[in-house]
């Protein structure tokens, strides 16, 4: 297994691991999936999110901020850069900047989309499920944040 597919393979345990609610085995698994990815000779947007997902998973919420700092640097429009950002802004309380990544989210998400990026295939259920829930946050129909 190549270094890419057994950090991917972490990375869909822990995801998995913490859908199920199995927070210890995914606490368990997770600083080996971060450690994979730090194995990595370079780093693309997808693997970016990924690290930053995990990171959010672990409450690291400033190393979340800084893969969504880093992906809005190599591509400003990048529908991952404002998902991070806004998960890590809720997490620590900051609801006007969350608010402002879910707003940018879904001032971007058209043409973003549009691109049709693989990794946008790969996480299109999280791109619904987020395009969703940014709506609803930036109707003030959602209480997440606050």
């Amino acid at each position: 297994m190549s270094p890419e597919e057994r950090a991917t393979r972490l990375y869909n345990r822990v995801m998995s691991l913490h859908s199920q609610g199995k927070a210890d085995s995914a606490e368990f698994f997770l600083p080996m999936a971060l450690q994979a990815y730090t194995m990595l000779p370079a780093l693309d947007v997808d693997a970016r999110y990924h690290v930053g997902v995990l990171d959010l998973t672990g409450g690291n919420t400033a190393a979340a901020l800084a893969q969504a700092d880093t992906i809005r640097r190599a591509v400003p429009t990048h529908l991952f850069g404002f998902m991070l950002r806004a998960r890590a802004l809720e997490l620590t309380h900051d609801t006007p900047g969350a608010l402002r990544a879910y707003r940018a989210f879904l001032q971007n998400e058209t043409a973003e989309r549009a691109r049709r990026r693989p990794e946008y295939g790969d996480h299109a259920q999280n791109l619904d499920s987020f395009h969703d829930e940014a709506r609803q946050v930036t109707a003030g129909k959602s209480t997440r944040g606050r």
